[in-house]
């Protein structure tokens, strides 16, 4: 299932690199109005998350931690498919963590973005928006039961 996953991903890239009028995805409305994350803001989303997301090709399991160290906040994230890879860009947006990050697949870089989004209920929605939107998942971000405390 995630090769299929991966397939649909290189044709999105390829298909998203094609000179047209379509413009970036949803990611350049956040960008606009991102600000950098401070470790007091980003405590809530310090520690190691599973997300559990689905996309046009299916089911796909994300690992995500979120660490602070002397004021700098730092996350990478893996999947089975994709070696471990460091976020580049931490930012909150309202009240969504904005996590982005480029990777290589089969010779193209691909840029991510992932959003945190806690809700009311204290569930936190996540969503990872692969080449400018050409391939958006949807799901939840659960943290992991050790750093549920934090």
């Amino acid at each position: 299932m995630m090769s299929t996953f991966l397939r649909a991903l290189a044709v999105g890239v390829l298909v998203f690199a094609l000179p047209h009028g379509a413009g970036a995805g949803g990611g350049a409305k956040f960008a606009q109005t991102a600000k950098d994350v401070s470790t007091a803001d980003a405590a809530p989303f310090l520690g190691d998350w599973t997300l559990a997301m689905q996309g046009p090709n299916g089911p796909a399991t994300f690992s995500l931690s979120i660490n602070a160290e002397k004021e700098k906040v730092s996350a990478e994230i893996a999947s089975d498919a994709l070696a471990k890879q460091p976020i580049g860009s931490i930012s909150l947006v309202d009240k969504s963590l904005v996590l982005a990050y480029s990777f290589t697949y089969e010779g193209n870089g691909v840029d991510a973005v992932v959003y945190l989004t806690p809700d009311k209920e204290g569930k936190t929605a996540a969503q990872i928006d692969f080449a400018g939107g050409a391939y958006v998942m949807n799901g939840t971000a659960t943290k992991k039961e050790k750093d549920k405390a934090k």
